[in-house]
């Protein structure tokens, strides 16, 4: 076969311009390559590496899309917000966060499919390899192709089902979209075919190796299947081939092999002022391959940037505020101490007439009090605090060494083992250099110090320091002398320059500076010089608590994408400690344990009718769907959800929870729609108004933001247009989703 099979992508994302009998003209063996790839272990491997370039990992952005969060970026014409808000897209020219992945996912599925289809020829001798090894590696390309037709039906819905590779002879014109269900069926058979390698530490396991981070593994496996099913049986996608009573069965069995796994709720509390509480804490901390303190993430996501992309315009480097909370994400918190809603809803389209709820204890006039600590962990309001740290000590303490030159002038210089340089002058004007910075001191704020530890055999009262750049031209020397005194005891020694700073004629600290010590003007000096440093500190000052209020240093604005635009700025993932010199910001996981409760509490309450009623979910564990939110509520710090809610009450409280607890985690966006709400949550978001008053206090006005980011066709991501127009040739079926023609 010729090049053909080595350029050939997915029916979909090739070029058919030429028949199949052009493709026959090209002169390279592809066949040949991949005969020689699954001749050796690294090229097995390295061809599975190559499966896994098509993960779509959730994006923050991806709120701005939801009623979570109105973006500050729609002040730039042909952002995407501001297309996304007027509903801007055409199937040519659409784009989401994660652009049009329709392209790279079916070429990843098609590695995936030649992986397996080649793999199967390939025998552990061959490799020098572990039988085990290679079984691992068929349930990796296994995995991965159940997570990528995941990825592709919550986006497209009915997709293309390709499992094997494509021959040179493949009749196109019998090509066609496979029902979700099909798909999900996929889904669940390479699930099962991955399971069924053996789970030993060297085959395919419930955690990773050392060094195999971002490896698939049995814990992600029941992931998908948990998802999947569970978007099979929600009414965007169900043709009821799968019922909710499947997918009660599926989520609840996923979610005991993980508890009989080890995997567990993060319930390790912050410690001095390292976060709010553990919600706050877990989603700071990064996760670790081996489990040893996250037991409860199952598939990492991305590190993010909160304080720059997503923050404040009065922390330095800050450069746009992102992802703006909304009010209704700020209601959707309930009361800590009675566990209740304290908006039920609203009165009018726009959700500017809120119907409080008198007896969940809620205070309009104090709106962010006593909330749900998820709440705290979430999102900056006004008058958080942003700096949980102790008052006093130092911000910044660093540290840039410098050597001695062993030359000069009128002067003899040595040094020892220890690092330790004595200096003996011989002359008129003695001096010598030192090393030169090997990074900038970046010292715009904050003290300068010149340190050093020293000994002299003279009392020295006229030396200096010249700030030379790396020619002396352009520098200066101390304005006043420097005394070194007569002692032969190791003596501290500190210079504050920095006050040199603001002179006209500073230029010095960048890399490849130095510094020309001049020892005294007379010859018979004796000095030893050791630990010799610029020493850069900051004092700790705590930043001030978010000012969003009209006015404010943080203050509400719709014409400045560094201000937010509702009133609020995000938090979570949100290290306190991040800025411009350190971003210890946390990371979005794909999948962790607290989806799996839910997934199986709404799968629970919809076959059963009861969210009390028990369901055995394998390996000795039975649980309701009220059990289930309760586990993640008690997490949290808030109370039981109370017996005896119908179902259609404990569906709102469900989804009041689910939006809480999975905030930011790129759920949202795929929830409204497979639930088909998106219409009620889309069209409207609001902010809140704060201006502050005489007597400090705060006056509070909803505002409102209409989009027309709720229409039906938005249920889908279009198929590329290019794509709808290859194969309509082919099969001649429109196979675009509704209402992008």
């Amino acid at each position: 076969m010729k090049k053909y099979f080595q350029i050939l992508v997915l029916f979909i994302t090739l070029v058919l311009s030429a028949s199949c009998n052009d493709a026959l003209e090209l002169e390279y063996d592809g066949r040949s390559s991949l005969d020689e790839l699954f001749a050796t272990r690294n090229g097995v491997r390295g061809y599975l590496n190559s499966c896994y370039g098509a993960r779509i990992m959730p994006d923050i952005n991806q709120a701005t899309l939801t009623d979570e969060s109105q973006s500050s970026e729609m002040v730039f014409q042909g952002s995407l917000a501001s297309l996304w808000y007027v509903d801007a897209f055409s199937a040519s020219n659409y784009r989401n966060v994660d652009g049009q992945p329709w392209s790279s996912i079916y070429q990843a599925i098609r590695k995936c499919n030649i992986f397996l289809d080649r793999i199967e020829g390939v025998t552990a001798d061959q490799l020098a390899s572990l039988e085990e090894e290679i079984l691992s590696w068929k349930a990796q390309a296994h995995t991965l192709r159940a997570l990528y037709y995941l990825q592709l039906i919550k986006r497209y819905g009915a997709v293309p089902l390709i499992t094997r590779p494509y021959e040179i002879t493949h009749d196109f014109s019998q090509d066609a979209r496979a029902p979700v269900s099909t798909v999900v069926k996929q889904i669940l058979d390479d699930c099962d075919a991955a399971m069924s390698t053996p789970g030993s530490t060297l085959g395919f396991s419930w955690t990773v190796r050392t060094g195999e981070n971002y490896i698939m593994n049995r814990a992600v496996v029941q992931a998908i299947r948990s998802q999947a099913i569970l978007y099979a049986a929600s009414p965007l996608y169900s043709d009821a081939t799968y019922t909710w009573s499947d997918a009660a069965q599926i989520t609840g069995n996923a979610l005991s092999s993980l508890l009989v796994n080890d995997y567990k709720l993060w319930d390790e509390q912050p410690t001095g002022n390292a976060a709010q509480n553990l919600y706050e804490l877990y989603f700071i901390t990064p996760h670790d391959e081996q489990r040893a303190r996250d037991k409860e993430t199952i598939y990492p996501g991305n590190r993010v940037n909160i304080w720059g992309n997503h923050g404040m315009p009065s922390t330095p480097g800050q450069t746009t505020a992102g992802a703006c909370p909304t009010q209704e994400l700020v209601d959707s918190y309930e009361m800590q101490a009675t566990g209740l809603q304290p908006i039920t809803g609203y009165t009018d389209p726009q959700h500017l007439q809120p119907v409080i709820n008198t007896a969940s204890g809620y205070d309009p006039e104090n709106p962010y009090q006593g909330r749900d600590p998820r709440f705290y962990a979430t999102i900056y309001f006004n008058g958080a605090a942003r700096d949980l740290g102790a008052t006093g000590g130092l911000a910044r303490d660093d540290h840039f060494p410098l050597k001695l030159d062993l030359s000069g002038n009128n002067v003899s210089v040595t040094e020892n083992e220890k690092g330790e340089f004595t200096v003996e002058t011989l002359g008129g004007d003695p001096n010598l250099y030192t090393s030169t910075l090997g990074k900038d001191i970046d010292a715009a704020s904050g003290s300068i110090y010149v340190r050093l530890k020293y000994k002299s055999n003279n009392h020295i009262t006229n030396a200096q320091f010249f700030f030379a750049q790396p020619n002396a031209a352009g520098g200066q020397s101390t304005p006043e002398n420097v005394v070194f005194n007569k002692t032969d005891e190791w003596t501290d020694f500190e210079l504050d320059i920095t006050s040199y700073r603001n002179q006209s004629w500073w230029q010095w600290g960048k890399p490849g500076h130095r510094l020309r010590f001049d020892v005294g003007a007379d010859a018979g000096n004796i000095i030893q010089v050791k630990d010799m440093e610029i020493n850069v500190r900051v004092e700790s000052v705590p930043a001030a608590p978010c000012e969003s209020f009209v006015g404010g240093i943080d203050g509400i604005s719709t014409t400045n994408r560094r201000a937010t635009f509702t009133g609020y700025y995000l938090r979570k993932y949100n290290n306190w400690k991040s800025g411009r010199d350190n971003n210890a910001d946390g990371e979005i996981r794909m999948f962790r344990l607290a989806e799996m409760y839910l997934n199986f509490a709404e799968a629970a309450y919809q076959s059963t009718g009861n969210p009390e009623t028990a369901i055995n979910i394998g390996n000795g564990i039975s649980m309701s769907a009220r059990d289930a939110v309760n586990v993640v509520r008690r997490r949290a710090g808030m109370p039981d959800l109370p017996a005896g809610l119908s179902k259609e009450e404990f569906e709102k409280r469900y989804r009041n929870e689910r939006r809480v607890e999975l905030a930011y985690e790129g759920h949202r966006y795929f929830d409204v729609r497979r639930w088909k709400i998106m219409e009620q949550c889309e069209r409207y978001v609001t902010g809140m108004r704060i201006t502050k008053k005489a007597d400090d206090s705060f006056s509070y006005q909803r505002i409102s933001f209409e989009r027309d980011s709720y229409k039906a066709k938005l249920y889908f991501y279009p198929i590329p247009q290019t794509e709808i127009d290859k194969m309509f040739s082919h099969t001649g079926t429109d196979w675009q989703n509704p209402g992008w023609n």
